[in-house]
């Protein structure tokens, strides 16, 4: 047997930190965020991407009585973006949530479907996606692309 250990590689950040561009895409992220559509989880999700052409696309949860029928936040965002800017790369990704029954105060990550879905789009793209994350509260993480937070991936190239 041999053993190895991947790395992960990820910024904190204190909100006060942010370079602008991030500050505005966090507050497109809130706002998507603060409409998202949960009325059985009270998990408020929302995402914003920017594009390189500038324009910001968000997303927001979208919930269903049948769980699985339901819909990610950061999924929802980058399919827009796909679907309405087709050709246009997603430069950065940010992620934010919170809760109605309780505060988040730490970085909430995308979950392993939406990884494997920007992932789709950073070898689509051949240039990594940068992704921020955070709660309501408290610091914000920054990955330099998906693969540092989903280090075996999976691909077309494996089809």
């Amino acid at each position: 047997m041999k053993r190895f250990q991947i790395p992960v590689f990820i910024d904190e950040y204190e909100p006060g930190e942010l370079p602008a561009d991030i500050q505005q895409l966090k507050r497109q992220a809130e706002i998507a965020r603060d409409n998202a559509y949960a009325p059985y989880s009270h998990f408020r999700v929302g995402a914003a991407v920017l594009l390189d052409n500038g324009i910001i696309v968000t997303g927001s949860n979208q919930e269903n009585a049948a769980y699985p029928s339901g819909m990610c936040a950061e999924r929802v965002a980058v399919w827009s973006a796909g679907a309405q800017y087709p050709g246009r790369k997603i430069l950065k990704l940010y992620i934010t949530a919170r809760s109605e029954h309780k505060t988040v105060d730490r970085p909430v990550p995308p979950c392993g479907a939406c990884r494997q879905s920007i992932l789709e789009y950073e070898v689509k793209q051949n240039e990594p996606i940068e992704i921020w994350f955070s709660g309501e509260k408290g610091p914000v993480w920054k990955t330099d692309s998906v693969k540092n937070i989903l280090p075996l991936i999976f691909d077309g190239s494996d089809l």
